[in-house]
């Protein structure tokens, strides 16, 4: 594995008795900026990736590392090992070498020590084409990573902090546009969402080999970010949509019969799904058109975050803000009264306390670049 000159630019002392803290970790893209709904290439400054105290309210930034990030694709671009030991975060894009106004897609994967004071990258590994989707397996010894720009996912085997390639998996062909992967809690298999032609793949797993059971079920409008209840019942995935302005769709998957049962309308583009860490509620950011030009007809001047409460395979609203501009991922704390939203255009997270009924803001948290993918640890 090579070892990249990374550079930790901050870092904060960590919280007394760390291992009582609930680690977040949120990459930032410092590649493109939005402006006016174009996006706008800005060479030369580096991504960060942020290391966060979940145990404070607001959350409390802990360490900044220098990594390749990227706001292309799903918010589910970081993983965290289930023992908190090393993060794993992708990046499908990078500044073109042939063009630095461009961007072209990159295979990056990172695994940042999150025990090492100062946190730090360790390794930097190859995955596929526009990496995008990264998550571990319960037991932390097997990650896989959705490569969209390849038709293929990677397999990675962790042993500690030692993360190795062991091969891809081809999924449909190379326009299926892999964006996301998520375990099932046996950890014998995984739900890959594919944008590219409408699909959601059931993979099987059996120690680390990995195989296509050809089992898909039909998504919306291009399947994206996808969360398991921890309950093990349901699935709840996004679809991005064709991006005119329509109104765009969540769907729910019956776990027990592998099928999607539900389609919920949330509005235009729903860019992200968290679920809470008791599989009671599923938060939903929606673009709400906050990304366009100010003159384009479904142009307006914030996104929104939606919380819906899951019973059975139903989602019903339960809350409900506006958040800032082209924002990407959520997060909740462990005791779901936390709820974090990423917004690229504010370079912030915006911080908001639940009660179960409605959304309160409480603040937010100013980060160095453009947040676009975070997960929380599930200790």
């Amino acid at each position: 594995m090579r070892r990249p000159a990374a550079a930790v630019l901050a870092v904060l002392p960590l919280v007394a008795g760390q291992a009582a803290a609930q680690l977040a970790v949120s990459a930032n893209d410092n590649k493109v900026l939005n402006v006016d709904g174009a996006t706008v290439v800005q060479p030369g400054v580096a991504d960060t990736v942020t290391l966060l105290d979940f145990g404070s309210s607001p959350p409390r930034v802990l360490a900044e590392v220098k990594a390749p990030a990227s706001v292309v694709g799903p918010p589910q671009s970081v993983a965290i090992a289930p023992d908190e030991s090393i993060a794993l975060v992708t990046a499908s894009t990078k500044i073109d070498p042939a063009d630095p106004k461009k961007t072209t897609s990159d295979d990056k994967l990172s695994v940042i020590d999150l025990k090492a004071d100062p946190p730090a990258v360790i390794a930097t590994l190859q995955a596929g084409l526009g990496a995008t989707g990264v998550s571990f397996n319960p037991a932390g010894t097997l990650a896989l990573v959705a490569n969209r720009d390849e038709g293929t996912v990677s397999i990675f085997k962790v042993s500690g902090k030692t993360v190795t390639p062991a091969g891809k998996l081809p999924l449909g062909d190379a326009k299926s546009g892999p964006c996301h992967v998520a375990f099932l809690p046996d950890g014998k298999r995984a739900l890959v969402t594919r944008d590219g032609d409408h699909r959601v793949s059931v993979l099987a797993i059996d120690g680390d080999n990995v195989t296509d059971t050809k089992k898909v079920m039909a998504g919306g409008l291009r399947p994206y970010s996808l969360e398991v209840s921890p309950k093990g019942d349901v699935a709840v995935f996004g679809n991005a949509g064709g991006g005119q302005g329509d109104v765009d769709f969540v769907s729910v998957i019956d776990l027990k019969a592998m099928r999607v049962v539900n389609h919920v309308p949330v509005g235009q583009t729903p860019e992200a799904v968290g679920m809470s860490a008791d599989g009671g509620y599923v938060a939903v950011t929606v673009m709400n058109g906050s990304n366009r030009a100010r003159s384009h007809p479904a142009f307006n001047d914030y996104g929104l975050v939606k919380v819906y409460r899951i019973d059975g395979t139903n989602l019903a609203l339960a809350a409900e803000a506006r958040v800032g501009h082209w924002c990407q991922g959520a997060a909740w704390s462990r005791d779901d009264k936390t709820l974090v939203v990423q917004c690229m255009v504010e370079k912030d997270l915006e911080t908001f306390a639940f009660d179960g009924q409605s959304l309160r803001r409480t603040g937010e948290v100013k980060l160095s670049g453009g947040p676009a993918g975070i997960r929380v640890s599930t200790k």
